[in-house]
């Protein structure tokens, strides 16, 4: 099945590929560089037939925190979903031998806590209503971009929570969300203080990133800015 070609100059953004089909010639950027942490062990399992691909993806996810497995032989697939448990499933749609929809009610009946990410070069509106009803977490068509993939992957282990923003992240986004609704409201940080009864040298800290807000102060700020807390946060969760 021709599929993913490592090769083709749409996969090769951020990296760049040798000669060789096993390898990269780097890997991504660390997650704690991104100012994230896995909060326990990432397991991820790459279902697809082509091997040249499962060697792609395994090395653009390639990091200390996870392991990332990977089965290429469709006879050896349910038997793979058995091992272990797993986090995240990459899986490719269409395998040769294999029915779709037999190979989805694998992973749900032997990985029920596993999020399914599929992958298709043969994308169709019945197939993608199928993964919708499935419940997959996301369904990408190839070729796509190595990012795009590693973009999907970090969101979904954020949302199952095993991927979180460390503290200093955490408050160099909030105070980059406040600074920024102040700014597009035209108010400078004076008449934000003037507001908020919140010091203008904390205020300052607070944007910054270099110092934490109470729950007291940001409520305070957030009335100020006439936005609900709520709002505040689902920036940060955006901005990650």
């Amino acid at each position: 099945m021709i599929s993913l070609r490592i090769d083709d100059p749409v996969m090769a953004p951020p990296f760049a590929v040798n000669n060789s089909a096993t390898s990269l010639s780097s890997h991504p950027q660390d997650t704690r560089q991104n100012g994230l942490y896995c909060a326990g062990d990432v397991r991820i399992l790459i279902m697809d037939d082509d091997p040249a691909v499962c060697r792609v993806i395994q090395a653009a996810l390639a990091n200390d925190d996870f392991t990332v497995d990977v089965v290429s032989e469709p006879l050896e697939m349910e038997a793979k979903l058995h091992q272990k448990a797993y986090n995240i499933v990459i899986l490719d749609y269409v395998i040769p031998g294999l029915d779709s929809e037999r190979v989805l009610s694998w992973v749900r009946e032997y990985q029920p806590d596993a999020s399914v990410i599929v992958v298709t070069a043969f994308p169709t509106i019945d197939s993608a209503l199928h993964c919708l009803r499935a419940g997959t977490f996301d369904y990408l068509t190839k070729p796509f971009q190595i990012a795009q993939l590693q973009r999907v992957v970090m969101r979904c282990l954020q949302s199952k929570g095993l991927l979180r923003m460390s503290e200093e992240a955490l408050r160099v986004s909030l105070g980059a969300a406040i600074r920024e609704r102040r700014k597009g409201q035209g108010l400078t940080l004076a008449q934000m203080a003037q507001r908020t009864s919140v010091s203008l040298g904390y205020l300052s800290q607070i944007e910054l990133g270099k110092n934490s807000a109470s729950i007291e102060t940001l409520y305070r700020i957030s009335l100020g800015l006439g936005v609900k807390m709520a709002d505040l946060f689902q920036a940060v969760q955006a901005s990650a």
